[in-house]
């Protein structure tokens, strides 16, 4: 049976990403099998597109200085858009703004889940000094945020963790996957890189405080 399928996001790049890549591989997956999706994600000003997975709204929404990602703040707008969809479930990929969702759905019976890309506790430690109790922060910030959704989904093993250790019973694993038309194994050009035997380390990744590239370039 065909369901009203809407996604929410933050923090997705109008040219970039890997959440704007994942989305739209989940919004078309979802269409093949013949549901309604509809997205919606911040943008500079209000505008209705269609594309080859179903309808993306965007919202209008401040950006955040020196990210070049905006942030949903109106949740007022959010929630009367929700209304006026009337969706049969409810995916959001968001843990700061976009939280009031999962209350909303509750309060009309949608099934809603929230996906976790990242860990919160680490992305405190990037911003916040150490002194601070940011483990417990995280951790009450999380149970409110599983409380309010009928599930958490992760995308590794990784961000599973920190909700694992505070026992929410909603959590799924759900890797996203590597699109192996594009990205696979090639024996010949590994050959031209290094010796047989040797491992190869190969990162691709914008110059961005939270993805710390010189992790990968210290490792190596």
């Amino acid at each position: 049976m065909s369901s009203r399928i809407v996604q929410l996001a933050n923090f997705v790049h109008p040219s970039s990403g890997g959440l704007r890549t994942a989305l739209s591989h989940l919004a078309g997956g979802y269409a093949r099998a013949g549901h309604d999706v509809v997205q919606i994600i911040p943008g500079p000003r209000a505008g209705r597109e269609r594309t080859p997975w179903g309808c993306r709204i965007t919202v209008p929404a401040p950006e955040m200085p020196g990210t070049g990602y905006r942030l949903l703040v109106d949740r007022a707008a959010v929630l009367r858009l929700l209304d006026e969809l009337g969706p049969d479930r409810v995916e959001v990929h968001d843990r700061t703004t976009l939280r009031c969702v999962g209350r909303w759905a509750s309060s009309r019976g949608v099934p809603s889940l929230v996906v976790s890309h990242e860990r919160l506790d680490k992305l405190l430690r990037q911003w916040l000094p150490a002194r601070l109790p940011l483990d417990a922060w995280a951790d009450r910030s999380n149970l409110a945020l599983a409380a309010s959704f009928d599930s958490v989904v992760c995308t590794t093993a990784w961000a599973e963790r920190e909700f694992a250790r505070i026992g929410v019973g909603r959590l799924r694993r759900v890797a996203l996957g590597v699109d192996l038309d594009r990205f696979r194994p090639d024996v010949s050009l590994r050959g031209q890189m290094c010796a047989e035997g040797e491992v190869l380390l190969v990162m691709a990744s914008r110059l961005s405080k939270e993805k710390r590239p010189d992790l990968a370039v210290g490792g190596a």
